[in-house]
């Protein structure tokens, strides 16, 4: 049987075999407690910082979406705004509504974007009235914003007059042939900014006469 070592000799090279291992762990053990102070650092800012502010859902447009357009459920979704951020007028049940303007993707849906009566909240005096065209092509030509006035044409051949003047056009609502609606009315609805005292006047000629515009620069 071989000899055991004695203990000195043992103990030297016992110490040779796990000197690698012992130089591996002191080079390590500086980035090591690096690490482990920077988790602790971390950890403590992040108990320390207060909790997320809660958030507000709100509609906006999907994707770019036109002028006139009937709003389908696909048109809108649900976008979540910090508090402080979510806009005035907020537009409830707003699918099922005619778009008043044009709406950018991610632009939230206020009740001034879609045809209803807060449509003439600025424009102080007028009332939104809508009024038909009798050529759709006629009103293709006009967008949200334009300045027109209305002139009534009596088809029995009597003068025709200028019922309104300089009035804003406050949103064109998608034609029936667009919207795939048949009705027995031809032409196209515009939506105008009138007066209130003069809403009489122009409502009697729009119904009784043909209503044509002219644009103003």
């Amino acid at each position: 049987m071989p000899r055991p070592l004695p203990l000195p000799r043992a103990r030297d090279r016992l110490g040779r075999l796990t000197l690698p291992a012992r130089r591996a762990v002191l080079r390590r053990r500086r980035p090591l407690a690096a690490l482990l102070a920077a988790v602790a650092v971390a950890a403590g800012l992040q108990a320390a910082a207060p909790p997320a502010p809660p958030r507000t859902g709100v509609l906006v447009a999907a994707r770019d979406l036109p002028s006139g357009v009937l709003l389908a459920p696909g048109d809108l979704t649900r976008v979540a705004f910090a508090p402080g951020s979510v806009p005035d007028g907020l537009a409830a049940g707003a699918v099922g509504r005619t778009l008043a303007a044009p709406l950018r993707r991610g632009e939230p849906v206020t009740d001034v974007r879609l045809v209803g009566p807060a449509l003439a909240r600025g424009h102080p005096g007028l009332a939104a009235l809508p009024v038909r065209l009798p050529d759709a092509a006629m009103a293709a030509l006009l967008r949200v914003g334009d300045r027109i006035d209305l002139v009534a044409a009596d088809p029995q051949g009597s003068p025709a007059r200028v019922v309104a003047t300089d009035v804003p056009v406050l949103a064109l609502p998608a034609s029936t042939e667009a919207s795939g609606v048949t009705g027995p009315l031809p032409g196209r609805l515009v939506v105008v900014g009138v007066p209130t005292s003069q809403v009489p006047e122009v409502a009697d000629a729009a119904a009784r006469y043909f209503l044509t515009i002219t644009l103003r620069g």
